[in-house]
């Protein structure tokens, strides 16, 4: 796809959501992110070996305030609000997926559930929040593409 078809994508709230990375492409999706005024985050998972871990990766990446209480419900409740992150969009890349989704299966899906439930609510707003999910490992289909 061509960086043009990624900008109205992307700035399209109502298919926001948790999708599968691209496995081409990423540089003009990154690239009609930026453009388009999203705040952008590349996030390496490559060696979380633990929930605390993914906690302490994604507070560093997304600038978490400081009273983020490192557990599921604070991880929901900063990334429904991001008022610290002002922008026209949000863009999550979560890189390097396949060793986390494969030693901490449960906490990978309680992840993406919490990501998906903050790009619904950000949907309500009219807020684009994008999750692209980079996973090599089979037994993905329940991850969108993008199109």
């Amino acid at each position: 796809m061509s960086r043009a078809h990624y900008e109205t994508l992307l700035r399209n709230a109502e298919r926001c959501g948790v999708y599968h990375a691209p496995q081409q492409g990423m540089a003009d999706l990154l690239a009609a992110a930026e453009v388009s005024g999203f705040a952008v985050f590349r996030i390496d998972l490559a060696g979380v070996g633990s929930k605390d871990d993914l906690f302490a990766r994604l507070a560093t990446a997304l600038e978490f305030p400081g009273w983020f209480g490192r557990n599921w419900d604070a991880l929901a409740d900063c990334l429904g609000d991001l008022s610290w992150l002002r922008a026209n969009g949000y863009l999550i890349l979560l890189e390097h997926c396949d060793g986390f989704r494969v030693s901490h299966g449960r906490d990978f899906a309680t992840a993406l559930q919490v990501f998906a439930a903050a790009a619904e609510a950000w949907r309500g707003e009219q807020v684009p929040f994008w999750v692209l999910v980079d996973m090599h490992a089979d037994g993905i289909a329940y991850l969108p593409g993008l199109d």
